[in-house]
């Protein structure tokens, strides 16, 4: 069985993102085995400056490499990432899995994303939509995905 494991910096607070992540959490369940680590996403100001902003991005990206397995196959969801299709991220997924990966890892970045030195690491870059979401939503789309993923590459019919 295959090991994911979404690394999101930031809790989820509200009752709904967290009710929505824990139904797909309990579906992967048969699919995967799936673990979320939530790191805490670092506090600025108001209105912070880049330098602050950069400083932050630096200790999150610290805290994300101390929780990653060795050789896992890494993939980021950022704005700059390349737009898939579900059918897309269900064959990546089935490809890899046929390549023997045995762990994939998806990186949510916080309120001002990933640090740069993060995403250079990473083998594929994801986007979600051209458009803006909250991560913690991104979240529950990511979940979301991979569980359609799994559906896709089972034959079922939840993908129509």
């Amino acid at each position: 069985m295959q090991r994911v494991t979404l690394i999101c910096v930031g809790k989820l607070k509200e009752k709904f993102y967290a009710e929505a992540a824990a139904e797909y959490v309990k579906r992967l369940g048969r699919y995967c085995k799936l673990t979320v680590m939530e790191l805490p996403e670092e506090r600025l100001p108001e209105s912070p400056s880049p330098a602050q902003v950069e400083a932050a991005l630096e200790r999150e990206a610290a805290a994300i490499r101390s929780r990653l397995p060795a050789s896992a196959g890494l993939i980021a969801l950022c704005v700059e990432g390349r737009m898939q299709s579900s059918e897309e991220l269900a064959q990546l997924m089935e490809t890899w899995a046929g390549r023997g990966e045995k762990q994939l890892v998806f990186l949510i970045g916080g309120s001002f994303g990933l640090h740069e030195s993060v995403k250079a690491e990473v083998r594929v870059k994801l986007s979600m939509s051209p458009m803006t979401f909250p991560h913690h939503l991104a979240r529950v789309m990511l979940l979301e995905q991979i569980y359609r993923a799994y559906q896709i590459n089972a034959g079922t019919k939840y993908h129509k």
